[in-house]
């Protein structure tokens, strides 16, 4: 590890994991077709799922591999709650950017906050709360003491205003 940044992180960068600024995630998104309905607006639903691959490739950038969690220790991450304020639609061929913060990482669960941008003006706004979970049975299940050392650092606790 060097800089804080797992060796792996090159090669997902290299896949279009989008890149760390400090401890915020920025993801790059391409509006496709299938986002949007006929009008040419992205679907409301599919903001969760921007913010599902905004979190999966910060995940990734860091070197936490979600398929060696599930297939080795019988771990997986299930959304345990989800907020969402819109804003501004997206439109096809928009091209967004989702950035990621986590705010919190607990025994068993990671809480993050994420908005979706179109060239800096905000479209969506997202807190989501995320569970580790047995795979077999679906009980919640601590994180791997490895997981939550490398997420830590990348915590950013909410500030109220």
């Amino acid at each position: 590890m060097s800089g804080g940044i797992p060796a792996p992180a090159a090669a997902a960068e290299a896949l279009g994991s989008g890149w760390l600024e400090g401890v915020e995630h920025v993801l790059p998104i391409r509006v496709y077709y299938e986002d949007s309905d006929a009008a040419g607006i992205v679907y409301y639903a599919n903001y969760l799922r921007f913010a599902e691959r905004g979190r999966t490739e910060f995940l990734r950038l860091l070197g936490i591999d979600q398929t060696a969690l599930r297939e080795r220790e019988g771990l997986v991450f299930a959304v345990r709650r989800a907020e969402v304020d819109y804003f501004q639609p997206a439109r096809l061929d928009d091209a967004v950017e989702v950035r990621s913060r986590l705010v919190e990482v607990g025994g068993a669960s990671v809480s993050a906050l994420q908005r979706v941008l179109r060239g800096g003006r905000p479209l969506a706004s997202l807190s989501v709360k995320v569970a580790c979970l047995f795979l077999a049975d679906g009980r919640p299940a601590r994180l791997p003491l490895g997981v939550r050392q490398t997420l830590a650092p990348y915590c950013q606790p909410e500030v109220e205003e």
